[in-house]
């Protein structure tokens, strides 16, 4: 018999056998090829064209670019001390500032970063369970808004006890999100209405309730003419976990809730049928699920957790009610969820990469002048190379294996 191309090796039946790869091998090839390596290239390419962009906004650069062909030496020293600072600037803005006196002050940067990342994980829970379902939950801004009202509403007006007090407002908040969000799965189960159009038309009727409700007597605080609430209640306030910032319990309570949608979505069969309503709904009715029921269960659960995200703004960030409680945090939750690619763990990695680069920001603007829209840039960059993995591949030169018949490797939502 003539050997053959690829090495074997000898069963028990005196069969032959392909040579399997080793674990390490196989682990090797998921982290070079899988889509972590991509997302992480991903980070890394939308991070060099944001050098670019600083360098070219720099006046320094551009000065010594004046008189490049007589000394190029400092066209490029003036870029790489442009690029440097900048990003040495973010990095001491989100993560540690190893130029403090003392290691309180020096992770409070850190503090920083998980207090932004709070309220996206959160609502970036809320967009990912919904992508998950097979629908596009574009209204996580109003559910937001709607869960800082209830919460809100609850911690300035009612007289409780501190701990029921504090999970009775949060559960307001988490109960009115939900409302929100049951809106637009009932209108898209019952009369089968785009939920996009729907909950984008309902961002703005939340928005504008907000404002209105701000100007009634029960929600102004006495003494002021602008459109602000009454302080929150010390008994229904998210208690703060580090001296000298606003990092409080709710950064907790995202990460729970993140644990909650893991088990949900892989091991309960509540899970399984959201699932299978997102991967074909036609097959879900066949096996005799009700697609109907499960987008408006999904569309409950993704707004009481953007309820949440607006609970953690009114009693933990900001302790009042105002026009701009909601930030745009709703639609940077979609980001989000497309950076975490739907999966819950992703979505809490994605939040605290830009929580870091929205607390990093401000330090970078502040000691380097580079103008903060840089960042917006970047994040926008990281979704639209998330987007298209074959841009990534090809830059970087990255070979796609395939896997059974040849067909190359897939990779949608994973759980």
């Amino acid at each position: 018999m003539s050997e053959q191309e690829h090495d074997t090796t000898a069963t028990s039946g005196g069969e032959q056998r392909q040579q399997e790869p080793s674990v390490s091998q196989r682990l090797w090839r998921e982290l070079t090829t899988g889509s972590a390596m991509l997302t992480v290239l991903s980070i890394v390419l939308a991070l060099a064209i944001g050098g670019l962009l600083i360098i070219l906004s720099d006046p320094r650069v551009q000065q010594a670019a004046g008189y490049f062909a007589d000394r190029p030496s400092d066209t490029f020293a003036a870029a790489w001390q442009s690029v440097s600072s900048a990003y040495a600037a973010m990095f001491r803005g989100s993560l540690v500032d190893f130029g403090e006196y003392s290691v309180v002050r020096a992770v409070r940067p850190l503090a920083a970063t998980l207090t932004n990342a709070t309220p996206l994980i959160a609502a970036g829970l809320a967009v990912a369970i919904a992508f998950r379902t097979g629908l596009l939950n574009i209204g996580a801004e109003g559910q937001i808004i709607l869960g800082a009202v209830g919460a809100g509403y609850i911690g300035f007006t009612m007289d409780l006890p501190v701990v029921v007090h504090l999970v009775v407002a949060v559960l307001g908040g988490v109960l009115a999100g939900a409302f929100w969000g049951g809106i637009a799965g009932f209108l898209k189960a019952r009369t089968g209405a785009h939920e996009v159009i729907v909950t984008i038309m309902l961002n703005y009727i939340a928005r504008f309730l907000l404002a209105y409700l701000l100007t009634l007597e029960a929600f102004r605080r006495a003494g002021r003419s602008d459109p602000i609430s009454p302080y929150v209640a010390e008994s229904a306030q998210l208690p703060r976990l580090f001296e000298g910032s606003r990092l409080h319990l709710g950064f907790l309570l995202a990460v729970v809730a993140a644990a909650v949608v893991w088990w949900l979505l892989t091991r309960s069969t509540i899970g399984f049928r959201l699932r299978a309503v997102g991967f074909n709904a036609h097959a879900a009715t066949t096996a005799g699920m009700s697609v109907a029921r499960s987008y408006t269960l999904a569309m409950c659960i993704a707004g009481g957790l953007a309820g949440l995200a607006g609970a953690s703004q009114v009693l933990g960030t900001e302790r009042f009610l105002s026009s701009g409680i909601s930030g745009g945090l709703g639609f940077d939750a979609i980001t989000v969820a497309l950076l975490g690619r739907a999966n819950p763990w992703g979505t809490v990695a994605a939040g605290l990469l830009f929580g870091a680069l929205r607390a990093g920001a401000v330090t970078m603007q502040a000691e380097t002048g580079t103008p903060i829209d840089i960042v917006l840039v970047v994040q926008s960059l990281i979704v639209l190379f998330i987007a298209a993995p074959p841009l990534v591949r090809a830059i970087f030169r990255i070979r796609v294996r395939s896997r059974g018949l040849g067909a190359p490797e897939a990779r949608g939502w994973e759980a």
